[in-house]
């Protein structure tokens, strides 16, 4: 996985702060693969709310902005009441849950 490990906490608490404390968050995408280089960071979060999606993503960006600076990041977000999409399914099993690495 190719994060700092010193970013992986403050990522977790920020997706928990926007999103609610049963909010998880995976690392997908071509971050996970150590062989590789560069690339964006691509976060998938499930959480339990269902309002204000579109305005907590945005001040959640803005906090990811302050941890990785100019780096590009992608935030798929999935509320639980809603089926899952074939591209949350393979974030889910192909990516890396955050809160896992950062206990």
């Amino acid at each position: 996985m190719r994060l700092d490990p010193a970013t992986i906490a403050p990522v977790v608490q920020a997706v928990r702060e926007s999103f609610g404390d049963t909010a998880q968050v995976w690392l997908f995408g071509s971050r996970t693969d150590d062989a590789k280089r560069g690339g964006d960071i691509d976060l998938y979060i499930e959480t339990d709310l269902e309002r204000d999606i579109v305005m907590r993503r945005s001040a959640l960006r803005r906090r990811l902005e302050a941890i990785y600076g100019d780096q590009k990041i992608d935030l798929v977000i999935r509320p639980r009441s809603r089926a899952p999409h074939p591209l949350h399914e393979i974030a889910r099993e192909q990516g890396v849950r955050l809160s896992e690495v950062a206990r």
